[in-house]
């Protein structure tokens, strides 16, 4: 039964007791009361019913609730909401994405909580929401105690997806999205992927008419807080070409079952500026590799390494197009001599996989990156001088990427033409990748002295 008969007394409060603040409220002839913990969460709901009594809206006689508060207790909670919108995109997208999608879901979603008590700890939460609740093949696997402890609680706490339309419930949620695990700001592009997902997950409550419109749809009044990160390469990583030349002599001999196998594979990162995934999917039918001369790579494929628990197959790898491209694009490199030659040997040497794969572990397995990265610590310790090698030069396989794009960049290459090489649209290259090699300074020296007519010095000379 409803009825228009409502009246709301005072907050009422305790000395005693965990819940001390009371709200007290009258349906008909019925009294309801709600207990809180703060003054300032009963005042809250007290204005609730206020706000819903004038707005003239009927309360029930059993529950004492307005109508607009029973639809929202009524409605579908967050979590649940998150849960069924991982397995509907589960089939849909490649492994890196689902991690992706689990961890801004595992971030955002202990903010959006009624409150906080009996919280299991944030550690045993978070690995809860991540490894299970959001991972659709482990979900009702065997789960530890405290795990499916955390489970429960969250699924409890949860609330409302109504409530993500209020200003703040989705700020909370943008904060999440644009904090790190240490409360410290996230990078642009870091907090740019989080919001993306986010935007993504409010789009299909609105879609299943769980939510009336997308929050993030309209300019909100929330800044996210500014990270102490550059988005472009440092230029102190990158390497020049005698320092490329260095590593690559050093990986030869860094490890005697490994290091000689992996020249080619840093080579190909440098030389033809390929993603680690990209050179784990090349194959021998990819390559045009002339005796003299420049060569060619069509790339149509990569090998990124996301973790078993997240491909359909059970494997680490999965094989997936190019980065950012239609399943069936293709990207054609030039590559120079140095390349091909290096590619050459390597093929007379270990040969290659029956798939026709270039790099291969001993037993012809796919390359994992812990390997690799330990066989490139050890061949900057063995190349560069202890100056260098503590700096962040080269520190990580990928500067290797950098390098190769800033060389060509640096040597007049058109940036459209470095950025079809490399995988990239033009802003991308230009605000990420367009940056001096270390040590190359004299290079642009020698180029303003042509444009200036010779040294300062000198046109002072000719004057007098």
């Amino acid at each position: 039964m409803k009825s228009y008969r409502v009246r709301i007394w005072k907050i009422s409060t305790k000395k005693t007791g965990g819940r001390p603040h009371m709200v007290r409220w009258v349906v008909e002839d019925k009294v309801f009361s709600e207990l809180f913990t703060t003054w300032e969460l009963a005042d809250s709901f007290r204005a609730d019913l206020k706000r819903a009594a004038q707005n003239g809206e009927a309360f029930d006689t059993e529950t004492g609730m307005p109508d607009s508060k029973a639809r929202a207790q009524n409605a579908m909670t967050w979590y649940a909401h998150v849960c069924d919108y991982v397995d509907t995109r589960w089939s849909k997208v490649s492994g890196r994405q689902r991690i992706s999608i689990a961890e801004t879901l595992a971030a955002v979603t202990p903010l959006l909580v009624r409150d906080r008590r009996g919280a299991p700890d944030a550690r045993v939460l978070r690995s809860a929401l991540y490894q299970w609740a959001f991972n659709k093949q482990h979900r009702d696997s065997d789960k530890p105690e405290d795990i499916a402890e955390a489970l429960q609680w969250i699924a409890k706490a949860s609330v409302p997806v109504t409530e993500l339309a209020d200003y703040d419930r989705i700020t909370s949620a943008l904060d999440g999205c644009a904090r790190k695990l240490d409360g410290t700001a996230a990078s642009a592009g870091y907090y740019s992927r989080r919001r993306r997902v986010l935007f993504n997950v409010l789009r299909y409550a609105v879609f299943k008419k769980r939510l009336a419109k997308n929050p993030l749809s309209e300019e909100l009044d929330w800044k996210p807080p500014e990270a102490e990160v550059c988005e472009e390469i440092d230029p102190s990583v990158v390497a020049s070409p005698e320092q490329v030349q260095e590593l690559l002599t050093a990986v030869s001999y860094a490890g005697w079952r490994r290091g000689d196998r992996l020249v080619a594979f840093f080579a190909c990162m440098y030389y033809a500026m390929m993603r680690p995934s990209e050179v784990a999917a090349l194959r021998l039918g990819d390559c045009t590799l002339p005796e003299k001369g420049w060569g060619q790579l069509i790339l149509s494929g990569s090998a990124p390494t996301v973790g078993s628990k997240w491909t359909d197959n059970g494997q680490a790898h999965e094989q997936r197009g190019l980065k950012g491209r239609p399943r069936k694009a293709k990207r054609v490199i030039p590559i120079p001599p140095q390349l091909v030659s290096v590619l050459r040997d390597h093929i007379r040497r270990h040969g290659v996989a029956q798939d026709g794969r270039l790099f291969r572990t001993e037993r012809g397995g796919t390359l994992y990156k812990s390997g690799y990265v330990r066989t490139w610590k050890t061949a900057r310790a063995l190349a560069l001088p202890p100056a260098l090698a503590a700096s962040r030069l080269a520190k990580r396989p990928y500067d290797l990427r950098h390098a190769g794009v800033s060389l060509r960049l640096n040597a007049g290459v058109p940036a459209t033409q470095v950025a079809q090489w490399a995988g990239h649209s033009v802003e991308v290259l230009l605000k990420i990748y367009a940056k001096c090699i270390y040590g190359q300074d004299h290079v642009w020296h020698t180029m303003l002295d042509g444009a200036l007519g010779g040294t300062s010095s000198q046109r002072i000379d000719s004057d007098r």
